[in-house]
């Protein structure tokens, strides 16, 4: 096992499917199986999704709401995901709890460092809701820093894709993929990868980012393996 410790980043978006929006039960089961076939090999696992599928800030600011509301709004959204999460997990005998940096009692505590850790290294997979509990940051910078704060081995990034690529190859067939790239690199190259204050974050502690194909079953646990999936930006 080459990556004891990590955390997974999901996009909301992933889990709505070809709907667009809302929850596809499909998609959330084929997630809930490959996040068990590493928890079933003692992977520690710290878990951040996305709100899109149910709320964009960004996007509530086009259709009149403050950003600050629309904002926490998104986050609400990501509660929600993690909830729907959990409940398949939990249906698999995987053993889960969810955090957030917006506590909402009783479905889930405040998020700590030091309470996810423990929680990890009692067997339980740690969903982190929320975002960073803060208006005008994305669920990107929720996971950067998440995956600081629980001392992660990698932050996973889970897409449609199977990596980082010159240009966006669902538009350019000549696209080039990279396997592997310094954080200078993808600066130079104006790669976006994440926004700028989680790329920033994960760079400034040293925090190695893999970005692959979550849709592809047994990805997951091939990089916890130590096979070389996707792009690793380090």
């Amino acid at each position: 096992m080459k990556y004891k410790r990590i955390l997974l980043k999901i996009s909301g978006e992933s889990l709505s499917g070809n709907s667009l929006q809302g929850i596809n039960p499909d998609i959330l089961c084929y997630f809930a199986s490959e996040i068990k076939s590493i928890y079933d090999i003692d992977t520690q696992i710290g878990i951040v999704i996305g709100g899109g599928n149910i709320f964009r800030g960004l996007e509530g600011i086009n259709k009149g709401f403050d950003r600050i509301q629309g904002d926490y709004m998104g986050m609400l959204a990501t509660i929600i995901n993690s909830m729907a999460l959990q409940g398949e997990l939990e249906h698999r005998q995987v053993k889960s709890v969810i955090l957030s940096g917006l506590a909402v009692e009783p479905v889930c505590e405040k998020m700590s460092s030091r309470k996810a850790i423990d929680f990890m290294e009692s067997g339980h997979v740690v969903i982190i809701a929320g975002g960073t509990g803060n208006p005008f940051f994305t669920t990107d910078t929720g996971g950067a820093l998440r995956s600081v704060e629980i001392k992660a081995d990698a932050l996973l990034k889970g897409t449609r894709v199977d990596g980082v690529y010159d240009k966006d190859p669902e538009k350019y067939k000549d696209a080039v993929k990279y396997n592997d790239i310094s954080f200078e690199q993808a600066y130079e190259k104006e790669l976006h990868i994440m926004d700028l204050t989680a790329f920033t974050l994960c760079r400034e502690n040293n925090m190695p980012i893999i970005v692959f194909d979550m849709n592809r079953e047994g990805n997951l646990k091939k990089i916890i393996m130590g096979e070389n999936i996707g792009t690793l930006i380090h």
